[in-house]
């Protein structure tokens, strides 16, 4: 956790997930380390947003089934490459790193309004999405389980019932407060602000991974989705 200032006090929260095989200190440093750009003198993110408290959950060691070890992930995965071959491996992870982040949320909603927090992640780590914030930002991403989701979609024209078996796909049967999706919340859901970045050069990722999660939010119907595609700068956040 770093912020806010000493002395400022706390408005916003970020919730910020590393990617695989990566380390909350060590994603937090080296996103730290980067500067935005601007007129300003000071351009660090912690100058920047002073009132805000960065929060970089760390993923547990799950079983990489492909090189037979143990790896901080937020659920395994065959291929980089075809990120959706084997995508049953990714179940039992992902509902368990969506747990987590619910019951992160539920700690931070003791200190700000969940309309004051902002979830994000890079790579693996924006893949592990849950709903209900003042914003998503999604770098180098993906949309896990990609072919259920959109067989799901094709069988749903009515939105609450696209939005409740993507919820059950997701998270499974109601677990930890999160009851079936009410018609009255859809377009509450429907309206988060979502930014999605993605670099063509990405060597790990590829950009068209970030369509793809976009053309199916916006099918979905959400109306806030913002694109930013770059030509250089590699599997990180821009």
């Amino acid at each position: 956790v770093v912020g806010p200032i000493e002395g400022s006090p706390h408005t916003h929260t970020i919730i910020l997930l590393h990617g695989r095989d990566s380390q909350a200190c060590e994603f937090a440093s080296e996103f730290f380390e980067y500067e935005a750009t601007g007129p300003q003198a000071d351009r660090t993110l912690t100058a920047l947003f002073p009132t805000t408290r960065w929060v970089f959950p760390q993923a547990r060691a799950l079983r990489a089934e492909r090189f037979d070890t143990d790896m901080s992930q937020w659920f395994d995965m065959w291929s980089q490459e075809d990120v959706q071959e084997r995508s049953e491996l990714q179940v039992q992870g992902l509902r368990w790193s969506v747990d987590l982040i619910i019951k992160i949320i539920k700690n931070e909603e003791l200190l700000v309004p969940r309309g004051r927090i902002f979830l994000g992640g890079i790579s693996q780590g924006f893949a592990t999405y849950v709903r209900g914030f003042a914003g998503l930002c999604g770098f180098c991403s993906w949309l896990p389980l990609t072919k259920d989701a959109a067989s799901m979609m094709r069988q749903h024209s009515d939105a609450v019932k696209r939005f409740t078996s993507m919820q059950r796909l997701y998270v499974g049967d109601a677990k930890n407060g999160q009851e079936p999706l009410a018609s009255a919340l859809v377009p509450q859901l429907r309206s988060i602000p979502i930014l999605l970045e993605h670099s063509r050069d990405d060597p790990i990722i590829s950009v068209e991974n970030g369509t793809g999660i976009r053309d199916k939010l916006e099918k979905l119907g959400f109306r806030g989705v913002e694109w930013h595609e770059y030509d250089e700068g590699g599997h990180w956040i821009n």
